[in-house]
């Protein structure tokens, strides 16, 4: 659809800002704001409100870097789990791929991306100092590498790896069920809790 095939100014610039989703094309932009022009007024108000508190107020969790609610997030906060065993993941859908399946029980840190020179991503630019103030405190005994088995991501696992290697900790990688290039929110729930228990120490895959 043409900029001049659209009836109203106001149409064009919402199906403009839906298209900027991704996978979102202005096809299915423009079926989606016209669903939102047949409900209800007070429906319609709720999404938009809805968006903006969460863009307003949604917080990242100052131990591990996931969304939360507050400071601390849940996972974070839980007494039961075991805080000696961290996995280290790319992202926030990581995390919820990884809780999806049940199988662990210690807690999480999100790099927030992976080392990718190419992308001008270096180490400074990844939570990876308060990932090492962590294990300086000595109350770590294993961190799982559960990154995308990528070029990138094993560059991270390495870099991370070396870091770790004066600390006395066990580093560990989640088992290769998981193929090559995957990341991990696409991985069914039974391979990745099944890589997640058979994880292996990661000296024994360089």
């Amino acid at each position: 659809m043409t900029a001049s095939s659209y009836p109203s100014k106001l149409l064009e610039s919402a199906v403009n800002e839906f298209a900027k989703l991704p996978g979102i094309g202005k096809k299915t932009a423009l079926r989606l704001v016209l669903h939102l022009l047949k409900q209800d007024k007070d429906q319609v108000f709720k999404f938009s409100d809805t968006i903006h508190h969460m863009r307003q107020e949604i917080m990242y969790c100052k131990s591990c870097h996931n969304i939360s609610d507050s400071e601390i997030c849940n996972i974070c906060a839980d007494v039961n789990r075991d805080h000696s065993l961290i996995c280290v993941v790319e992202s926030i859908r990581d995390v919820m791929a990884i809780e999806s399946t049940q199988q662990f029980n210690g807690i999480y840190h999100v790099l927030g991306g992976v080392i990718s020179p190419m992308d001008g991503i270096g180490p400074d630019d990844l939570t990876i100092g308060p990932l090492v103030d962590k294990i300086q405190s000595g109350e770590v005994n294993e961190v799982i590498f559960a990154l995308s088995t990528t070029m990138e991501g094993d560059t991270t696992n390495f870099y991370l790896f070396k870091k770790f290697e004066k600390y006395d900790i066990k580093t560990t990688t989640i088992a290769r069920g998981v193929s090559i290039g995957d990341e991990l929110e696409y991985t069914d729930e039974v391979t990745l809790g099944r890589s997640l228990v058979n994880r292996l120490p990661f000296e024994n895959t360089l």
